[in-house]
């Protein structure tokens, strides 16, 4: 059994990628640039260090790229933090994975004082162990940084974890440490999209990971 599970935060517990899109989307307008809804849904699940690039030269990351995404972080807060919420089930599941004896890590792209919001939100606070946010990483999904810090803070290999995420960020990135991966399809990437990207299991969301929790990576 692994010792240890490690969790995403965005589309995987809590119900909330169309809003960071959103937020994105109106941040690249903006500023002057063409990118759609979908363009920035696609990207989300990484961090603004890989997402920015994406979309913008290296001159205009110069000219107003922090600036950008400053605007950005302030949009969320105001007009789309108070809107998120958890998917089903969410404390229900970390209480189970608790019960079995495993220790429960969160893994975020966001900044350290999201997360801890996002932990209130979700109602799971006092069920999580280990919190690595994208202020203890060099680097953001899908680059490994995140989860083996979340690895030392558990002071475990990563064989003894196994990662439950819903983008093909979170597989690339657990897989980057040697951790297999549990996706989730609640965050809106498809199930071929998941096990490309090397996911070792695929559930719909949390609920139905937890109803078959027996049968899951985490049991076993």
């Amino acid at each position: 059994m692994p010792r240890a599970a490690i969790f995403d935060v965005d589309g995987t517990l809590l119900d909330s990628v169309d809003l960071h899109a959103l937020a994105w989307h109106e941040a690249m307008v903006k500023f002057g640039h063409d990118v759609s809804f979908e363009q920035a849904r696609s990207q989300i699940g990484q961090g603004g260090d890989k997402l920015i690039p994406h979309f913008l030269t290296a001159e205009a990351q110069r000219d107003h790229g922090s600036e950008m995404e400053e605007w950005r972080g302030k949009r969320f807060k105001s007009e789309y933090l108070p809107l998120v919420r958890p998917f089903s089930a969410v404390p229900d599941l970390l209480r189970r994975v608790h019960d079995a004896g495993l220790r429960i890590a969160v893994a975020s792209s966001a900044k350290k004082d999201e997360l801890e919001k996002y932990l209130e939100i979700a109602g799971i606070a006092d069920l999580v162990d280990v919190t690595t946010s994208s202020d203890d990483a060099k680097g953001s999904k899908p680059a490994p940084d995140i989860f083996e810090v979340a690895l030392g803070k558990l002071g475990i290999g990563g064989a003894d974890a196994v990662a439950v995420g819903d983008t093909p960020y979170d597989a690339e990135a657990a897989g980057k440490a040697g951790i297999r991966t549990i996706g989730v399809l609640c965050g809106g990437f498809t199930e071929a999209a998941l096990w490309q990207a090397g996911c070792a299991e695929v559930r719909p969301g949390p609920a139905t990971l937890l109803a078959c929790f027996a049968g899951s990576l985490l049991a076993k």
